[in-house]
């Protein structure tokens, strides 16, 4: 097995990466943070009938998916398992009997190949998937994190550290979204359904932003906002105007989102501000935030939306940067065990 100097001295790294936190499965390999393949196995059409992730079915699917899944990674890169450099896989946060299909399925791989294991930080590895997008991006610059289970706002100090400046005091952005849709009578996913909807409304329903510190968000009282313009119409017997109630949900909380990371951005002195996370995807957060830093002499950068939602490329991306710019710390013993809540910027 090569150690952290030797693999950190390699010309050529090429690592294979295993992303199994909540419903999708997927596998990446990348060489020299080059993306030579990238396969998603989505569960969104199996969980969508309940209206949500159910855990023990996510967990079951991965398994049946994960040897298939990594296969055809390696298949489609051209790389033979025996020639990948070091082998990756996220131990957490999320679903901790999916997490557990994928770390349970690496380390035997790595076991058996004798190669070096990298334990990513799932959040860590959003954030690394802005590079994938834009290589000329380089640290110090601002992080906004929006995702299912995560809203923070964090100073990228360099490849391998950042400084946790706020965050949500209740729940997460993509758990509001899909809360306010599922009051909408939306499908799962919501963050998609509701910005579809949106198009079609305007920003008239008062919808209060809740006071917090300058880098913090509270997104249960949008979310009770809502809810009580909709029971309140019902009670009423008045029509329920859903698409301006999307409209207007969503600009409250992309307006939270961008005075919390411009702020950010100019208090500390910095130029940069990247969106990481699932709500990344959505077009009206991307036009607000290009807006906002335009006008304040700032500049926005976001992955391409397909790397936005769970994947592969970026958790392999981690552990790519772990292995040439941080230590060895980031690599796992064989008691590597996976962990449904980490501190956000815990490396491992």
């Amino acid at each position: 097995m090569l150690s952290f100097a030797e693999l950190r001295a390699k010309d050529t790294l090429t690592v294979c990466a295993v992303e199994s936190s909540c419903d999708e499965t997927a596998c990446a390999v990348l060489r020299n943070g080059e993306v030579l393949s990238s396969v998603i196995s989505t569960q969104i059409a199996i969980h969508k009938e309940y209206g949500g992730v159910v855990p023990e079915i996510a967990s079951r699917n991965h398994v049946l998916n994960v040897e298939t899944v990594v296969k055809s990674a390696l298949e489609k890169a051209g790389v033979r398992a025996s020639e990948v450099a070091a082998y990756a896989v996220t131990y957490g946060a999320g679903l901790l009997g999916a997490l557990l299909v994928g770390v349970s399925y690496v380390k035997g791989l790595a076991f058996a190949l004798d190669k070096p294991l990298v334990k990513v930080n799932h959040i860590r590895g959003h954030i690394a998937a802005n590079y994938l997008a834009d290589p000329s991006l380089v640290p110090p610059y601002i992080g906004l994190i929006v995702s299912g289970g995560h809203t923070a706002v964090v100073r990228v100090d360099d490849y391998t550290s950042f400084t946790y400046l706020g965050g949500t005091m209740d729940d997460a952005v993509g758990e509001a979204f899909d809360k306010v849709a599922r009051v909408l009578s939306l499908p799962y996913p919501g963050g998609p359904e509701i910005e579809k909807l949106a198009r079609e409304g305007e920003d008239t329903v008062f919808i209060p932003a809740p006071k917090t510190g300058k880098y913090d968000f509270s997104f249960s009282g949008i979310k009770t906002s809502v809810i009580n313009y909709v029971h309140t119409a019902e009670q009423r017997g008045e029509p329920i105007r859903r698409a301006d109630v999307a409209c207007s949900f969503q600009t409250a909380v992309t307006a939270m989102l961008t005075k919390a990371a411009v702020t950010a951005a100019k208090e500390n002195r910095l130029k940069d501000i990247a969106l990481a996370g699932g709500v990344g995807a959505n077009g009206a957060l991307r036009a607000t935030l290009t807006e906002a830093c335009a006008k304040n002499g700032l500049k926005a950068h976001f992955p391409t939306k397909e790397m936005c939602t769970d994947n592969a490329a970026m958790i392999a991306m981690e552990a790519y940067l772990q292995l040439r710019y941080g230590d060895e710390s980031c690599l796992a013993s064989d008691s590597l065990d996976a962990k449904a809540s980490i501190p956000l910027c815990e490396r491992g």
